[in-house]
C-alpha cells in the first residue's frame, strides 16, 4: 500500500528507499497548493528506516511548473487564486508563501539522501523541486527554466539559496532574469546536475547511485552530509574543529563507546 497517494502526488517505502512521485502527467505535473500540501505531508510520514528519497515525474515532464490557473480571478477549485491571496494582509501573504515552502524545505534534512530524477521541462516551481533535493540525476532531453521573472514575480519556493550555492550569483542571477533554458549539457558542466544519461537510462542510474548511497554505513553518510552541508557558513577553523567533532562520534561508535 503506499504511503499517500493524493492531489497528483504518490508516496511509497521499500526499506530504506522511499520514492515520491509527482503523479499528473496529462498536465506535465504542473503544481497546485494542494501539491504543496501533499509535498510537505510526504517528508512527515517518512518511515525511519528511509535513507534515500528518489523524487520523480510521470510522463514526459518532470514538472511544467505552477498551474497557471491559479493567477485566474475564479482560480483553482478549493484554493484561493493568487489574486485573493494579494489581497490579504502582509502577515496572511507571508503565512501562505511560508506554507507553500514547506513542501520544498524538507529535502535536505540530514537523515536522508534526496536525488531528484529529472526528465523534460522542469520549470519554475518544478526547477526549484529540483533544486530542493541533495542531488540531480538527469535525462539528456531535460529543460530547467526559471519563468517566474517573466510573470512579474520571483522564485519564493526556496529555490534562490541552492541556485546560487550550485552555479554561482553570476550564473544565477543571468538564468532567472532572463527565464532562459538550461538544457543538459549546460546543466552538468555549470553542477546543476550530477549526472546526465539517456532517457532510457535514467531510472538505472538513479537506482545506482541509490546502491551506492546506502553502501557506507548511515551515521557517516549523516555525519559527512551535516559537515558538506555547514561548510559554507563556518570558517575554515571551524569547519576543521566540526571534522574533528564529527570523528570523535565516528570513533567511539566503532569503538563501541558511543551515547
Amino acid at each position: 500500500m503506499p504511503l499517500l497517494d493524493k492531489d497528483g502526488v504518490h508516496v511509497s517505502a521499500d526499506g530504506e528507499v522511499a520514492t515520491v512521485t509527482l503523479a499528473n502527467p496529462a498536465k506535465r505535473n504542473a503544481q497546485t497548493p494542494a501539491t504543496w500540501r501533499a509535498l510537505a505531508e510526504a517528508g512527515r510520514i517518512l518511515p525511519g528506516a528511509v535513507r534515500v528519497v528518489v523524487l520523480r515525474g510521470e510522463g514526459p515532464s518532470f514538472s511544467a511548473g505552477l498551474d497557471r490557473a491559479a493567477f485566474e480571478p475564479e482560480g483553482i477549485e478549493g484554493e484561493l487564486s493568487f489574486l485573493q491571496l494579494a489581497r490579504g494582509s502582509d502577515e496572511e501573504l507571508d503565512a501562505a508563501v511560508a506554507e507553500f515552502q514547506q513542501a520544498f524545505t524538507w529535502w535536505r534534512r540530514p537523515d536522508v539522501v534526496s536525488i531528484a530524477a529529472v526528465q523534460g521541462h522542469a520549470i519554475g516551481a518544478g526547477f526549484q523541486l529540483a533544486l530542493a533535493c541533495d542531488l540531480r540525476v538527469c535525462a539528456d532531453d531535460v529543460r530547467f527554466a526559471m519563468r517566474e521573472t517573466s510573470l512579474g514575480l520571483v522564485p519564493d519556493l526556496a529555490g534562490t539559496s541552492p541556485l546560487v550555492g550550485l552555479v554561482g550569483y553570476a550564473r544565477a542571477l543571468e538564468i532567472c532574469a532572463t527565464g532562459r533554458f538550461v538544457q543538459a549539457d549546460e546543466a552538468e558542466r555549470v553542477g546543476l546536475a550530477n549526472l546526465v544519461v539517456g532517457h532510457g537510462q535514467l531510472e538505472d542510474a538513479v537506482a545506482d547511485l541509490t546502491a551506492a548511497l546506502l553502501a557506507a554505513p548511515r551515521d557517516a553518510v549523516v555525519e559527512t552530509k551535516a559537515l558538506l552541508a555547514g561548510a559554507p557558513t563556518r570558517t575554515y577553523d571551524e569547519q576543521r574543529a566540526a571534522e574533528r567533532a564529527a570523528q570523535s562520534r565516528r570513533l567511539r561508535d566503532l569503538a563501541g563507546l558511543g551515547d
